[in-house]
């Protein structure tokens, strides 16, 4: 199932008006609107938000259906799928070569990063630290951060988030 046709039949789950998600969201309804007909893609930055105001993790939208592809920013891979309602969530990230466009977010709960491929760079607040293969950082969700690639080359990492 695609992203947007996944965010739509949550939304309408939860009987959610695209104005209502996009204002809990801060995103414009044109923009969620195209989301969910196909016609624009979501930055990992804006699909966060969506997945806040929805009360679900944003690996929902990535739960093992979509194929991967090199021409898509990042791609989650949800390796929690076969439990309802975890206690964390344990995803496996891909970024491109050269993520670096996207803004800090903020969320409950505390995150654990551990890179299998490659070169992450991690913002906490205003803090930016680099990890290398093998190397981890746990830290608390709630401070602004955001995961960047500066690199020529794909990176692969496992984030696990708690509720």
């Amino acid at each position: 199932m695609l992203i947007g046709s996944r965010l739509k039949e949550l939304r309408k789950q939860q009987k959610m008006t695209l104005k209502e998600l996009a204002e809990g969201a801060g995103v414009s309804i044109s923009f969620l609107s195209q989301v969910e007909r196909g016609k624009s893609s979501v930055t990992l930055e804006s699909l966060r938000k969506i997945s806040e105001v929805l009360g679900v993790n944003p690996s929902v939208f990535f739960a093992g259906t979509e194929k991967r592809t090199d021409d898509v920013a990042f791609f989650y891979e949800d390796l929690a799928t076969s439990v309802k309602n975890p206690e964390f969530h344990p995803i496996l990230v891909t970024l491109q070569p050269a993520q670096s466009d996207g803004q800090p977010f903020r969320h409950t709960g505390h995150e654990f990063v551990f890179v299998l491929e490659g070169s992450l760079t991690l913002k906490l607040g205003a803090e930016e630290l680099t990890l290398t293969e093998q190397q981890s950082h746990f830290y608390s969700a709630d401070q602004e951060h955001y995961w960047y690639n500066y690199t020529d080359k794909p990176i692969r990492f496992l984030a696990v988030s708690s509720r």
